[in-house]
């Protein structure tokens, strides 16, 4: 492939040659790496909008046309034929498993499904209300202090010990987080069950009395979390990309990612969701609620509507509207007032003349938070349970990343506009 070279720079100056370079898939990259070394200036660029801040083979978004691959693999096709264990397999290691290659990646997870008891013992020191993300932050940073024999990031076998364990262990530390809230008593992983059906045995059980499991609700799960597993170069995929350039503990990579998940702009849609429904309260205010939507001068927005990178409809949101009436009716909670208001909301968007040329339509969060709420997960959890199926994305990245030998740690660069350079004045002679 012929690359295109762009020069830039004043006629008897130095001159920059600049590489265009092609992916596979999407818009072509301009390589300015050698601009502040020839030309003495910085690209400005809020938000990374247009920069490309690093090249991988993971996961690739074209938000004009609605279109999401897992490595080439249309997320449809994923969701529809596919598990949530095989698309982990397929996002860490490139290609889908063989039998004998998914039976061994899914046992490797039931052996690593514990965590040690003294990480339990953290949560005596959380209060009863902490927030769920503000306890999962920090359990999983502290495990850089548990498994020392794992974390040197240039064995490449530490680095798949490492991420086997984070994925096996986060829905016992997710459904830990749950239990410290209700002040019920922690309940250990079981080999014989499934990764979704183990977490919500661990959720929602208790000593006193055997647990059902739904089959409908662990499918549920399972979908939600194929299509949560990754999404490209997102603030909390970049910053486990950043911290982990430093050559930190994967565990705090990865805590640093839930971190910047927590943030409503990110991990907290589907629970903003949830809320501007109950603000909106009751089927008779969503005409009134709609309005002020359309009313730039109200400050209310329609969460869930509308996606920062699709600018049609996002394609998780069409599989998982399907699933998501499916819920409902299986589960027998239609009847539920917030549910019945959710669904009305959606028929009315999806028919309103605003909203449709303005391409908002409801995303992922929209139905994953009305699906959370019929599984009977409280709103404060749901970035927890973003943050379980976002984890196999952030392994990924980070190994793809470590092990890249021309990896560099992340230093972004600013435009300056503060004080010049003065002189320091004595407290005395100071106005």
């Amino acid at each position: 492939m012929n690359n295109k070279i762009y020069k830039l720079g004043d006629p008897g100056g130095k001159t920059s040659e600049m590489i265009l370079r092609e992916g596979s898939l999407g818009p072509a990259t301009l390589d300015i790496g050698t601009l502040y070394r020839d030309q003495s200036i910085f690209t400005f660029d809020p938000g990374f909008m247009s920069t490309a801040s690093c090249e991988s083979k993971i996961t690739f978004i074209d938000g004009e046309k609605g279109v999401l691959l897992y490595r080439g693999y249309p997320v449809e096709q994923l969701a529809e034929k596919s598990s949530f264990i095989e698309v982990a397999y397929l996002l860490l290691y490139g290609e889908l498993p063989s039998q004998p290659q998914l039976e061994t990646f899914r046992y490797s997870l039931r052996r690593h499904s514990m965590v040690n008891e003294a990480v339990l013992r953290f949560f005596s020191g959380f209060h009863y209300d902490a927030h769920p993300m503000a306890m999962l932050t920090a359990v999983v940073g502290s495990l850089s202090a548990f498994y020392h024999d794992s974390t040197d990031i240039h064995n490449p076998k530490h680095r798949e010990v490492f991420a086997h364990r984070i994925i096996a262990k986060m829905p016992t530390l997710a459904a830990a987080v749950y239990k410290h809230g209700t002040g019920q008593p922690f309940v250990y992983p079981k080999n014989d069950l499934g990764y979704c059906a183990n977490f919500l045995n661990m959720l929602f059980s208790v000593p006193a009395e055997p647990y059902r499991m739904d089959p409908v609700a662990a499918k549920a799960l399972d979908l939600l979390f194929i299509l949560h597993a990754d999404h490209e170069q997102n603030a909390s995929t970049s910053t486990v990309r950043l911290a982990g350039s430093s050559g930190t503990n994967p565990y705090a990579a990865i805590a640093a990612g839930i971190a910047c998940l927590w943030g409503p702009a990110h991990g907290g849609a589907n629970e903003a969701v949830l809320n501007m429904l109950k603000e909106i309260g009751d089927v008779k205010n969503i005409d009134k609620a709609i309005a002020r939507a359309k009313d730039k001068n109200s400050g209310f927005r329609l969460m869930g509507f509308g996606h920062r990178v699709y600018k049609n409809y996002d394609p998780r949101a069409k599989i998982i509207r399907a699933t998501c009436h499916q819920v409902l009716e299986k589960l027998g909670r239609d009847d539920d007032p917030t549910l019945e208001l959710a669904l009305r909301l959606e028929e009315i968007a999806l028919k309103d003349e605003y909203f449709i040329e303005k391409k908002l339509y409801p995303n992922v969060d929209f139905y994953s938070g009305i699906i959370y709420r019929a599984l009977g997960i409280p709103v404060h959890m749901m970035t927890v349970m973003f943050a379980i199926a976002r984890t196999v994305g952030w392994v990924a990245h980070w190994q793809e990343m470590i092990s890249d030998p021309h990896m560099k740690i992340g230093r972004p660069r600013q435009l300056y506009t503060g004080a010049v350079k003065r002189e320091y004045v004595d407290i005395g002679g100071r106005k």
